[in-house]
């Protein structure tokens, strides 16, 4: 139901997203604040794999309270501190994502509000009920 985007007139994306999506009239939108590579019980890994990890699952759980998935994600919004983290959060970001490919974007950023927290995601999604 989601239209793509990628303009011949646009350089083909970098890795498995779609430039641009349109989501038909009627579609209720969700939009997540920010996930962190915490767990439940507090604990925040070293590793930026295993940080995304939980980032992504949390907007796993976030989606199913929402009656969504990730077929229903239109927009990633990754933010990593390092440059080096990128191939790592991308490994794990396209493990989630489904047809069609969501619009995304990849941010270096100085750091976050603790300094072991390596990455932070975000996601819209959209859904025809």
């Amino acid at each position: 139901m989601k239209k793509i985007f990628n303009p011949p007139a646009v350089r083909r994306p970098f890795g498995n997203y779609n430039h641009g999506l349109l989501v038909p009239p009627g579609a209720c939108l969700l939009v997540t604040s920010g996930q962190l590579g915490i767990g439940l019980d507090d604990e925040v890994p070293e590793d930026i794999g295993k940080q995304a990890e939980l980032c992504f699952e949390a907007i796993k759980a976030i989606l199913a309270d929402a009656e969504m998935s990730f077929a229903d994600v239109i927009r990633i919004s990754g933010f990593v501190t390092k440059r080096e983290d990128f191939p790592a959060y991308m490994a794990v970001r396209d493990r989630y994502t489904l047809d069609p490919k969501p619009v995304s974007t990849l941010i270096i950023v100085g750091g976050f509000t603790r300094p072991e927290f390596l990455v932070e995601v975000e996601v819209t999604a959209a859904k025809v009920l």
